[in-house]
């Protein structure tokens, strides 16, 4: 009970988004910035805290209100486990299902790029149409998506029959290299489930296909008339199915009368308005039966373009997102190695060199005592010079009060380095009064002159 006290809490608690810049941590990753917010979750640019796998991640992190549900949350980790088995090129890869201090969260491959939604607007921002043979690859990797996850087995050799259910712009990403994949793919059968009990779904029923508008039993062909409306929209850079209220709405996708693409846009040729009204066909017979049959006709038709994924990646970085492109480049570069606040003090502290006490105070030269530091090395004091007897003034002293040194008994005289000097080089003395008559330096200089 203290547990599920204590998740609610932390789970309320408000999220703190990071950035490139300023990390925060959450769990085994790191927060780099909130990149997007809907109905369901939150997603974060991530990474692992692991400095030898320092890759760049998503986490959708699922909202505080909806993870008090216990059915949802259920529902949530069921549905990430199986979207877990969901490997294909086509799909965002999940990568883990789990909880940090009560938040529920996916954590799945990050796609440099922009959703399909964005795409579109930019175009009708610029007054440009998405190109047709685009259209056309972006639809056929779609339907190769949902292909791949309608014919899933099971580990005992049964069909999964997975059907997505919120196949729409905003869950298609297209990266800058020109990939297309497909978002929340495993969790969106458990997202719809919970949502239109709760009144979520305003906005979502333009992609709706008729039965499921009509609740009635969904099958994988449900997918493929959401398909065809994507399809549709990239053609034509219009919404397929418009109201003014949400009733209108509705009755316009339940009637599915379409228009074929080409009215609004002369370059779609004949063959893809066929392959169009055949996807978004009212009755499910009438349909394309499966997700690859319809892949295998968009693949077909793109052959006569010559189209290469390239054109896709070219027009994503340098017509639609080029400033968008060069930011999300730096920010990475940035994110896969910043550090929050608190550890980057803590590695310059590691790796600071090591402080040494300063050294003691040394007395002035005069007043070191000399001592042995080795046998071999004697450290001897600073020499004080003295003025010569000689040029004292009578009755004077030294300077300072210091005395004369002593001539040594065997008539040596210490020299500047405080050693004994050899017997005969030191000044002479008078045998009657022991004066001193000659200094040593004036015999040094009355013998160069």
């Amino acid at each position: 009970m203290a547990s599920t006290s204590h998740d609610k809490r932390a789970g309320s608690d408000k999220l703190k988004p990071g950035s490139p810049s300023e990390p925060v941590p959450f769990g085994k990753y790191y927060l780099l910035g909130l990149i997007a917010r809907g109905g369901m979750a939150e997603v974060y640019r991530a990474r692992l805290r692991d400095a030898s796998d320092p890759q760049i991640m998503a986490i959708k992190v699922m909202r505080p209100q909806l993870a008090r549900e216990p059915r949802f949350v259920d529902m949530f980790n069921r549905e990430g486990q199986l979207a877990m088995l969901l490997d294909n090129p086509c799909i965002v890869r999940t990568i883990e299902v789990s909880r940090v201090e009560g938040r529920h969260y996916i954590a799945m491959e990050y796609i440099p790029g922009r959703d399909l939604t964005q795409g579109l607007r930019r175009c009708q921002e610029q007054s440009q149409r998405f190109p047709v043979p685009h259209a056309v690859f972006v639809a056929a990797r779609i339907a190769e998506g949902l292909a791949f996850a309608h014919q899933l087995h099971g580990t005992d050799g049964r069909p999964l029959n997975i059907v997505n259910r919120d196949v729409s712009p905003s869950n298609v990403r297209l990266s800058y290299d020109g990939d297309v994949k497909m978002l929340d793919f495993g969790i969106a059968q458990a997202l719809m489930k919970f949502t239109s009990e709760i009144g979520v779904l305003k906005g979502k029923f333009s992609y709706m296909s008729p039965e499921q508008i009509r609740g009635m039993p969904l099958d994988a062909r449900t997918d493929i008339f959401s398909t065809g409306i994507i399809l549709h929209e990239m053609l034509t850079t219009e919404k397929l199915f418009r109201g003014d209220t949400e009733f209108a709405l509705m009755e316009k996708v339940r009637k599915a009368d379409v228009p074929p693409p080409s009215k609004f846009n002369r370059r779609v040729p004949e063959k893809l308005d066929a392959i169009v009204l055949k996807a978004l066909a009212r009755n499910v017979s009438d349909r394309y039966q499966s997700a690859a049959d319809l892949q295998a006709d968009l693949d077909e038709l793109l052959e006569s373009y010559r189209f290469n994924p390239k054109e896709l990646r070219q027009f994503m970085r340098n017509q639609l997102f080029r400033k968008e492109c060069a930011r999300e480049q730096a920010e990475l570069e940035i994110s896969l190695r910043s550090l929050p606040a608190s550890e980057r003090a803590a590695a310059a502290s590691a790796s600071a060199p090591a402080s040494h006490p300063p050294p003691a105070a040394q007395p002035p030269p005069s007043q070191r005592v000399a001592r042995p530091s080795s046998p071999e090395l004697r450290v001897t004091p600073s020499p004080v010079p003295t003025p010569h007897p000689d040029s004292l003034a009578p009755g004077s002293s030294p300077a300072n009060g210091a005395r004369p040194e002593r001539a040594r008994s065997d008539g040596a005289q210490p020299n500047s380095a405080g050693q004994a000097a050899p017997a005969g080089t030191g000044p002479e003395q008078d045998g009657s009064n022991g004066a001193r008559k000659e200094g040593f330096w004036a015999r040094i200089m009355r013998r160069k002159r």
